[in-house]
């Protein structure tokens, strides 16, 4: 039976390969995994009632922000890196109403139901007012923080934002003589009149509107303008130390340095009303795939598009006059509550620059880079290593180094044959794209399913998939209908007069950077079942053929949602026989209805469920005659909580998967998707240890969700521990691990 309880030093020495310091977490609420849950009263329980509410995905959406800016306001936190959560929040309600805000606004972009719905099933104007009142109240919490509390305290640390009426005589100068070299030169103010309709203002970008007064060159009172501002355009600009006092870094934004001057560009006028404005537009790409004749030249051609989708929000300063906001408001075709008046910078995402520009290391978190893996000798053959046992790689933890070495070893191996390789999120500077080139070049045969509708990586993976096929890599692009999520790496190689298959499976990106931000397993495996499997789904993807029988992995959307409900079934029958039975999920979204009914089911036939959920969890826990026994936490931290891990106890007989999928409808029935099984003892217990019971004990940044979905803030406890730097610490002072040859 694996253990859910807190390991001691040596009991967790012998037991995992990867040398461990001992995670101290404050012991589990009975009932713990060893005990088995007691019997319900009846002999059937009751089914979930007919209509069980489950909870508003973007209501969880936002609730989720609300516990990344609990980051921000935390005081334990360094003061750059509660600014940089701060910017994380406005990246993530940037993503959220370009992707989910469309749904929801009001007018003629879909039919109303009886209850608030719309044709495809969203809910629109009956939440509408709700969704915004929460994310105006998320961005006023945002910038009273960071006018009241951040801005205060990096100027006692010498760090200041400096406006115009806090400018000297010599930092004016300074700012206009940048004006005129740097930003005058790139601006083109737009007077407004029937030959000058408003103009298109592309999705997120910087601009002014402008009241004037008097009249333009041709006797004509036009009275309001627009001034575009250029992305290229730096918006957080350090002033030189000439001009500012000693000790200090001095910052000035750029819209203060246009707003301080904009008389300038409309000269004979008078400026008497303006406003910095934003607007942000739906921007997730529609492609009808079955229409098309080439999906990546129709993506290429939607990527012109993007930035000019329908308006979804527009923010503007909040001193706008009511003139100025309803001209814009009637432009952009919002409702009032779209309207997002704030006061500061319109765009908070690029204060991140800033951040950058201080460098002051010791308002930052220290410097983690993970180490090599415990599991692996470093210069001795990755392939040769895999033949011995799985490798089992825990990012950031441990170094995505290895990934890259074990690619890297392919690539130079006169005896590699193939390489096989999907590609989502790899960034638009990828030392294992560059890799994959090198393979093609040195003669190998080199097969690259790349997903050209990873959302805001479409053009990134577009030139990617150009730049592959240049040099004769074979390049698709998945199934048509169906996102290619799964994220695995395939190596042939010739031993002798056989050939043997290399894999790397992960839960998470071919990504160098995120990589050392998430938190993600890889599995480096030569198990023939496995890789045979993996070359079947490769196979699969390219001829579109029915998919081979799989004997280890699970591949959606075929059968991995058929087969999670079949486990979470064994642990409710289990339950019901009064035997052991537990669930334990590690995800970052739960919203698939059928797997949520099946955990309430299960939760009522006695099985007790602990769902780990970093973001959108639909299903409320703790509701009484529901969910008694499920519990729903979400672990914010440092790193962005990222893998999926799947146990199942049911009697004597345990399951432990890893996986690229979410539980949501999506990943189960309209992405490609794997999951695999682990079964080495070592590595199962590996994973229950530092990515389950780690997190089960985690009260520094554990949430824990109510009946109504209100999320309680973590206890804090000054000797409590908290799963990520209980990790660290592991990792940063484990010893080597003894080398086990594979049975």
């Amino acid at each position: 039976m694996l253990s859910f309880t807190p390991p001691d030093p040596l009991a967790a020495a012998e037991r995992v390969e990867a040398a461990t310091v001992p995670l101290q977490p404050a012991e589990l609420p009975p009932p713990t995994a060893a005990t088995p849950p007691a019997p319900p009263a009846a002999a059937t329980p009751p089914a979930p009632p007919a209509r069980l509410s489950f909870l508003d995905r973007d209501q969880s959406i936002l609730a989720f922000n609300e516990r990344v800016f609990h980051w921000a306001e935390r005081a334990d936190v360094p003061l750059l890196e509660r600014l940089r959560y701060l910017c994380i929040v406005s990246s993530n309600l940037d993503e959220f109403f370009e992707v989910r805000a469309a749904a929801h606004s009001p007018g003629p972009h879909g039919t109303h139901g009886p209850h608030g719905e719309n044709a495809a099933g969203a809910v629109t104007s009956a939440a509408f007012e709700a969704l915004m009142a929460h994310a105006q109240s998320l961005v006023a919490r945002q910038y009273r923080l960071y006018n009241e509390t951040l801005t205060p305290a990096l100027a006692a640390q010498g760090l200041r934002i400096v406006s115009h009426g806090e400018r000297n005589a010599e930092q004016r100068r300074w700012v206009q003589d940048y004006f005129q070299r740097q930003v005058r030169p790139l601006l083109v103010p737009v007077g407004l009149d029937p030959a000058h309709p408003f103009p298109r203002v592309a999705n997120k970008s910087l601009n002014f509107i402008v009241r004037l007064k008097g009249q333009d060159a041709f006797g004509r009172a036009n009275e309001v303008a627009i001034v575009r501002v250029p992305r290229a355009l730096p918006r957080v600009i350090r002033m030189p130390a000439r001009v500012a006092p000693p000790k200090e870094q001095l910052f000035v934004l750029l819209s203060s340095v246009i707003r301080a001057h904009l008389e300038e560009l409309f000269p004979g006028r008078e400026v008497t009303e303006f406003s910095q404005f934003r607007v942000t537009r739906h921007s997730d790409l529609a492609v009808d795939e079955e229409d098309v004749r080439n999906l990546r030249t129709a993506l290429r051609q939607g990527l012109q598009q993007r930035h000019f989708g329908q308006a979804v929000r527009l923010e503007v300063s909040a001193g706008c006059s009511r003139f100025l906001s309803d001209f814009l408001q009637t432009q952009f075709g919002l409702a009032p509550a779209a309207v997002f008046r704030v006061p500061g910078p319109v765009n908070l995402v690029r204060l991140s620059q800033l951040v950058d520009l201080a460098g002051n290391a010791a308002l930052l978190f220290p410097p983690w880079r993970g180490a090599w893996p415990q599991a692996m000798v470093a210069g001795m053959p990755v392939m040769e290593q895999m033949r011995e046992r799985d490798l089992l790689l825990h990012h950031p933890f441990e170094s995505f180094d290895a990934v890259l070495a074990f690619l890297r070893e392919a690539v130079n191996d006169p005896d590699v044959l193939v390489i096989k390789q999907t590609i989502y999120r790899t960034g638009a500077d990828s030392e294992l794209m560059e890799l994959l080139r090198e393979a093609v070049r040195r003669g190998k045969e080199v097969m690259a399913v790349v997903e050209l509708k990873a959302r805001f990586d479409e053009e990134a993976n577009i030139n990617w998939a150009e730049a592959l096929e240049a040099i004769g890599a074979q390049v698709v692009y998945g199934v048509v209908g169906l996102k290619t999520h799964a994220k695995m790496l395939l190596v042939t190689r010739r031993e002798g007069r056989t050939l043997r298959r290399y894999g790397h499976l992960s839960t998470g990106n071919y990504n160098p950077r995120t990589a050392r931000l998430y938190t993600d397993l890889g599995l480096l495996t030569a198990d023939e079942d496995i890789t045979a499997d993996m070359d079947g789904v490769f196979n699969h993807l390219a001829s579109q053929n029915r998919p081979p029988r799989l004997r280890r992995l699970m591949l959606a959307p075929f059968q991995l949602q058929r087969r999670m409900l079949e486990k979470i079934d064994q642990v409710g029958q289990a339950a019901r026989e009064r035997r052991y039975a537990r669930i334990v999920l590690k995800m970052n979204a739960l919203t698939d209805e059928a797997l949520m009914r099946a955990l309430v089911r299960a939760g009522q036939q006695g099985a007790h469920i602990d769902l780990i959920v970093r973001g959108a969890c639909m299903l409320p826990a703790q509701l009484p005659g529901v969910t008694d026994n499920i519990r729903v936490r979400s672990v914010i931290g440092r790193f962005l909580e990222h893998t999926r891990v799947f146990y199942f106890g049911a009697g004597d007989h345990e399951d432990l998967y890893l996986s690229s999928a979410d539980w949501m409808n999506r990943n189960m029935l309209r992405r490609v998707e794997l999951a695999w099984p682990v079964t080495d003892p070592a590595l199962r217990q590996r994973i229950i240890d530092e990515c389950l019971t780690a997190y089960l004990h985690d009260d520094q940044g554990a949430w824990l969700q109510g009946p109504d979905g209100r999320y309680t803030p973590p206890a804090c406890t000054p000797d409590g521990a908290g799963a990520q730097a209980a990790l660290m610490a592991r990792y940063a002072q484990a010893p080597k691990a003894a080398r086990k040859k594979r049975k």
